[in-house]
C-alpha cells in the first residue's frame, strides 16, 4: 500500500489533485490531505480522505502531518515573498518524516525564467536538490483561469489591457495541471523534470478574441508599458507589490517566458488538454 499526501489540499490545485488521484484508482483511505483549516476540509473527510492540519509556518506540525507518507505532492505556497522560509519548513519536515518522494509544483523553466515569480521557485528547487529526497519537479506554466478575473471587465469595457506585446502563452487549465500532478505522483520515481504547458500558443489579441467569441461582445487588446500596466492594476485596487508582479509576468510573456512546445502535460494526461475557450466558456458569467 502506498500512502499519498497533498499539501494545500483545500486550495484549487490541491483539491483537484486529490480528485484526480481518486479517479486514477488511489483509494481515498490512502490519501492524506494536509490543510491549514480543518473546517474547510469537510468534503474531503466525507470522501474518506484522512485530514491532517499543518501550516507551512509550523515545521513541527508539518513533520507530524507527513508521518507515514510515501509520496508527497508539495503545492507551492501562495504568499509571494514568504515562500522560501515556508518551503524550507516543508522540505525539512519531509526529510525528518522520511517521505519517500516529493513532487513540487514549480514554474515553467524555473532555471532560466526571467519572471520575478521564478526566484522563490528556483530557490525551492535548490533546497529540494540539496535535501537528498527523491524529487519530481512539476514546472507549471500559466493557468488559463488566470484570465478569468479580468474577463468581465474586459467584456464590459471592450478592452483587455496588458503589457505582453505580441508574445504568446501556452496556458492550461488548473484541472489539467492537477491531473498531470496526480499522474506524476503515482508513476514517477524521482529525478524527473516536467515542463508543463498547454498545446495552444495564444497572444493577448487571441485571448481578447476568445472573450469576444464567448460573450458576443467585441473585445480588443490594448498594450501598455509594464509600468503603465502596473499603475492601472493599482488603480483597479490591486496592491502595488502584487501589481508589479503581474505586470512583470506580462512583460515576461512578451519575451516568451510562458510559452512552450513541451508535450509533457499531454503525455502525463494521456488525453488532449482542455482548450482555453472551454475554460473561458465555463468560467465566466456573460450578462444578458
Amino acid at each position: 500500500m502506498t500512502t499519498y499526501a497533498v499539501t494545500g489540499a483545500t486550495g484549487g490545485l490541491g483539491s483537484e489533485a486529490i480528485d484526480a488521484l481518486i479517479r486514477r484508482s488511489v483509494a481515498p483511505a490512502d490519501i492524506i490531505a494536509v490543510v491549514r483549516d480543518v473546517k474547510k476540509a469537510d468534503d474531503l473527510a466525507r470522501a474518506g480522505v484522512e485530514v491532517r492540519v499543518a501550516d507551512y509556518a509550523d515545521r513541527v506540525a508539518l513533520e507530524a502531518a507527513f508521518a507515514g507518507v510515501d509520496r508527497l505532492l508539495f503545492v507551492s505556497g501562495s504568499e509571494v515573498g514568504q515562500r522560501l522560509p515556508q518551503h524550507t519548513n516543508v522540505i525539512d519536515a519531509a526529510v525528518s518524516a522520511r517521505v519517500g518522494l516529493v513532487a513540487y509544483t514549480s514554474i515553467l523553466r524555473a532555471d532560466t525564467s526571467p519572471l520575478a515569480l521564478a526566484a522563490e521557485h528556483l530557490a525551492t528547487e535548490k533546497l529540494l536538490s540539496d535535501s537528498g529526497l527523491p524529487v519530481v519537479l512539476l514546472r507549471n506554466g500559466w493557468y488559463s483561469e488566470n484570465y478569468l478575473q479580468s474577463a468581465p471587465a474586459a467584456i464590459e469595457s471592450g478592452v483587455l489591457y496588458g503589457s505582453a506585446r505580441d508574445g504568446e502563452i501556452a496556458p492550461a487549465s488548473r484541472a489539467d495541471y492537477a491531473e498531470a500532478a496526480a499522474a506524476a505522483l503515482i508513476s514517477a520515481d524521482g529525478g524527473q523534470v516536467f515542463e508543463l504547458a498547454g498545446p495552444q500558443h495564444l497572444s493577448y489579441a487571441d485571448i481578447a478574441a476568445t472573450f469576444t467569441e464567448v460573450s458576443g461582445s467585441p473585445v480588443r487588446y490594448q498594450d501598455l508599458s509594464e509600468s503603465d500596466y502596473a499603475a492601472a492594476l493599482v488603480g483597479a485596487g490591486i496592491p502595488a507589490p502584487f501589481a508589479d508582479i503581474l505586470a512583470n509576468s506580462d512583460a515576461g510573456v512578451a519575451t516568451g517566458a510562458l510559452d512552450s512546445d513541451s508535450t509533457d502535460l499531454v503525455d502525463l494526461l494521456g488525453r488532449p488538454a482542455t482548450g482555453f475557450r472551454d475554460v473561458v466558456r465555463h468560467g465566466i458569467v456573460v450578462r444578458p
